[in-house]
């Protein structure tokens, strides 16, 4: 194993200043720069890059409740500053290891007239971006409620930015808008902007604990401000004894493949806090869902109930014939008859249907070398939740279970919490209640060597580094919007995903559908995609867990592609974004952990892009077989979306390869080491 090396130096300089400081920090090659300006009037940031503005003043601070600011003590102004150069080491992931190196700036305040509470600004200013927080000191019994964040984002200049709003019903599931930035009202992050002048910038946030999540909002032009997720309590965020709140990220590159290679968000979160996390395995799963997406099933009981044990022998079958690790099972337990929307508070987490034998299927499977996959539906009732997962979770356990796919399907606001005498609390999924309950159950998962894929979840901050078995989420408006109405998900949708969505971590989008115009089931609809984009979708959109979302008979007719998600790993030695442009395509060259192995993928959004790729990522002293999955010459998505092409041949590092991508097209490369 590869050393992993870290250095850190530290030193603290005092200060007392007279009526206002700036502060400065830059990015280890010089070329980023924020200044922290701290005066009797309010605290404030800039952000240079190679000496062109990006962020203009920008306010700091908070409002609290009970009517006050914080208010600088000027006269009492510490500061320490940190260099670091480290690199750690992922149990799982789109890369192995992490290197970390950035220059830190912590600026402490006393707050004025309020005895022992201070507040340190820490700034933390990498290559590719930056990160700020605030840490509040205060004695421990000592309550606060924030109001509000004051912080600010000031563009110096208008952009074309990427966005899907916030604070609205379906959480983030919309497909993204392209406006100027300063059409921007109020959108979820990360947000995606690219200047006139080429600097593409993504705002984000990392490492959400015990906080609410924040969202994007407009005061005027490209001025922003950090809206926190709303509190039914009043306020925003409840705490007692201080708090940090998490880093409010500013990504800045020159290319927009800048955005692909960062791990600014990882860098910006804590070390896993599980010890030993080998019982978590990254894999490839299929599962009874798409049908009930088709109607061809149901999650209720009855005559089309999909989750019965023989349906479920069938999948397991099939996976354990083609390698796949796992079968996902949804509407197995008791709560799905009728509007299963509705019903947060009848879902019970331990009772299956009569028609599903978890016991004996769960026995069945492990013969196989295979494991079920638990769901957990809570319809946003997660009281009702909560009082049952530590029994859920045993039952799991004790069955061999290893992943739990979670889901809260429920308008956003409309989280039932409910209090102990019974009142019921309506939360958001991105508020601090909802943050909290994820940390919960992360730990209590962890407990019983469970591992979480959340869908209809709280946005992605990184925390999979701290909890490791939070191993993927949605997050995003994925593959299921192809088969509920026209039109679905238009070619552009997974070409801005990579660039938006997934700076924030693993998506599961549940790819691979190859009955792509539903003639049988609904003609009306269709997956506006071509077979081998569908492909490209298992490289460019990373999860260390990929569903075979399309029902088996779909799979067997079409062995050739089946082949390549067969082949295609999941868990990572290294990933390289080659190329790419929001919306337009994007391609992604990941080497496999396990073996000397690399992958390949592109897509495209509405056009065909034809590239030349360089294959210097290779190993020189290797040769390749390079198999190649892709478009056809007159492949497009909507007239010939089956136009596909095998080809294999060998290749080295020191060779290109030409591909040409269909409009809503793509394709996907395996690259085998081979022998003189």
């Amino acid at each position: 194993m590869r050393a992993i090396v870290s250095f850190v130096f530290v030193f603290v300089l005092g200060w007392s200043p007279t009526s206002a400081d700036d502060f400065s920090v830059a990015s280890p090659d010089g070329l980023l720069r924020a200044e922290v300006n701290v005066s009797s009037s309010g605290l404030s940031y800039r952000v240079f890059r190679d000496e062109t503005l990006i962020i203009r003043s920008s306010e700091l601070g908070f409002t609290f409740l009970d009517g006050t600011n914080f208010e600088a003590d000027t006269n009492r102004i510490s500061s320490s500053r940190r260099a670091v150069d480290e690199t750690w080491e992922q149990p799982w992931g789109e890369a192995r290891f992490i290197h970390d190196i950035h220059n830190e700036l912590a600026v402490s305040i006393p707050r004025n007239g309020v005895a022992d509470e201070t507040m340190t600004v820490r700034f933390r200013v990498f290559d590719d971006g930056l990160g700020f927080r605030y840490e509040y000191q205060a004695p421990a019994g000592r309550s606060l409620v924030i109001a509000d964040e004051l912080t600010e984002f000031n563009f110096a200049e208008d952009a074309d930015t990427w966005w899907i709003p916030a604070g609205e019903w379906n959480r983030y599931e919309y497909l993204y808008e392209k406006t100027p930035l300063s059409k921007v009202k109020l959108a979820h992050t990360p947000i995606t902007m690219r200047r006139s002048d080429g600097i593409h910038i993504s705002v984000h946030e990392a490492a959400l604990v015990d906080y609410a999540g924040m969202w994007f909002k407009q005061t005027a032009g490209t001025n922003f401000t950090a809206e926190l997720a709303p509190n039914p309590l009043g306020g925003k965020v409840h705490t007692t004894g201080g708090f940090k709140t998490p880093w409010r990220t500013l990504q800045v590159t020159e290319a927009a493949t800048g955005l692909l290679n960062s791990h600014l968000i990882l860098n910006l979160n804590e070390p896993s806090r599980l010890g030993d996390v080998s019982w978590i395995k990254p894999g490839k799963y299929v599962g009874i869902w798409w049908g009930m997406h088709l109607n061809i099933n149901t999650w209720g009981s009855g005559e089309r109930h999909g989750a019965t044990t023989a349906n479920t022998k069938h999948h397991i079958d099939f996976a354990a014939k083609h390698g796949f690790d796992g079968v996902l099972v949804e509407g197995w337990n008791v709560g799905w008859d009728g509007n299963w929307f509705d019903n947060g508070d009848v879902f019970s987490f331990t009772k299956p249907y009569p028609d599903f034998d978890i016991k004996a299927l769960s026995d069945y499977a492990l013969e196989k070398g295979v494991r079920l996959i638990g769901h957990h539906e809570t319809s946003g009732g997660v009281t009702n939740y909560e009082n049952q997962m530590a029994e859920a979770y045993k039952l799991y356990e004790d069955l061999g279970v290893r992943q739990i796919k979670t889901g809260y399907v429920a308008n956003g606001g409309n989280i039932v919490r409910k209090k102990p005498d019974g009142t019921v609390v309506n939360e958001w999924h991105d508020g601090q209640w909802m943050s909290n309950h994820n940390i919960r159950l992360l730990e209590l998962a962890a407990k019983h060597k469970l591992s979480i894929n959340s869908h209809e979840p709280i946005k992605d901050t990184g925390l999979r580094r701290t909890y490791p078995n939070w191993i993927s989420r949605e997050g995003a408006r994925g593959q299921e919007y192809n088969a509920w109405g026209s039109p679905g998900n238009p070619p552009s949708h997974t070409a801005i995903l990579p660039f938006t969505r997934m700076l924030s971590g693993p998506l599961d989008f549940t790819p691979g559908i190859f009955d792509l115009l539903f003639e049988e089931e609904k003609p009306d609809n269709r997956v506006e995609t071509t077979l081998a984009k569908q492909l490209a979708l298992y490289v460019v959109l990373f999860s260390p867990i990929q569903m075979a979302a399309d029902l088996p008979a779909n799979y067997e007719a079409r062995p050739d592609a089946l082949q390549f998600i067969k082949d295609v790993v999941t868990d990572f030695e290294q990933s390289i974004a080659l190329a790419g442009e929001i919306g337009e395509y994007a391609i992604y060259a990941r080497k496999d952990r396990n073996s000397d192995d690399w992958f390949m993928g592109g897509l495209t959004g509405d056009n065909e892009q034809s590239k030349e790729l360089k294959l210097d990522f290779l190993d020189p002293d290797k040769r390749y077989l390079l198999q190649l999955y892709r478009d056809s010459d007159d492949a497009h998505w909507r007239s010939n979306p089956y136009g596909f092409v095998v080809e294999e041949k060998q290749v080295n590092a020191t060779e290109t390869i030409s591909v040409r991508m269909a409009p809503g097209g793509g394709f996907a490369a395996r690259l085998v080491p081979v022998s003189d």
